[in-house]
């Protein structure tokens, strides 16, 4: 017997359905962003390294680091802007500004990952301050301030650009090195840091995944009911 106009619209719609949702659910996982990871792999500030008796360390006012750029996504590609670097010394609650450093911006492929290591030259520091610390057997802190801004490669075709800041604190030891073994991460930075905002940038992770998701929340509710 002949299915009845109602039984076939009926059928047609579940099928737009069906088709909406998995599009849905296709441009929420295409669309979807993930900021890259940061760290500090090494720190050396041969100044600072007082097992060693050598004039030529003492006389050494550079910082050496090692920048780990870390993109997860195996889909997306990053766009990074340059990306300064600005290195602070940490004494009594106060950050000093000590060296100033700018990363050429590059494009980094899927599930890529970018070194940078690199020598800055520190000025203004408090050498014998920090020294003197050390060989109280403290450890004395430095701050890493990273900015920059990235868009986003789907396919064809960039997002806009979004900011991206983040900072970690690092401490060293009395070999001048840091103190933690891992890789540092540097996390969003916080309030008191003061950080002024990029003009005419959205907030940073999920301006594409915001548009998306109700979509997709939505073709789920109906495909669950089919």
């Amino acid at each position: 017997m002949p299915e009845s106009g109602a039984a076939t619209c009926c059928k047609c719609c579940t099928s737009f359905i069906i088709t909406s949702g998995v599009t849905a659910l296709f441009m929420w996982l295409s669309l979807r962003t993930e900021k890259p990871t940061c760290s500090i792999q090494d720190f050396y500030v041969p100044a600072l390294n007082r097992t060693a008796n050598s004039n030529a360390n003492r006389n050494n006012h550079t910082i050496y680091f090692d920048l780990k750029l870390d993109n997860k996504m195996k889909d997306k590609g990053v766009k990074y802007a340059n990306i300064n670097l600005t290195f602070f010394y940490s004494q009594n609650d106060s950050r000093l500004p000590v060296a100033n450093y700018m990363v050429p911006g590059f494009y980094q492929g899927h599930g890529k990952k970018a070194r940078r290591r690199e020598l800055v030259v520190a000025s203004g520091l408090p050498w014998a301050a920090a020294l003197d610390a050390l060989s109280n057997g403290s450890a004395v802190n430095f701050g890493v301030d990273l900015a920059t801004r990235v868009k986003f490669k789907i396919l064809f075709w960039y997002t806009k650009r979004h900011s991206l800041i983040v900072a970690a604190d690092v401490e060293v030891n009395n070999s001048g090195r840091k103190v933690n073994k891992k890789g540092i991460k540097l996390k969003s930075k916080r309030k008191n840091h003061n950080t002024k905002k990029l003009k005419s940038e959205a907030p940073y992770p999920k301006s594409h995944r915001a548009r998306v998701e109700p979509l997709a929340v939505l073709a789920f509710f109906f495909i669950s009911l089919l």
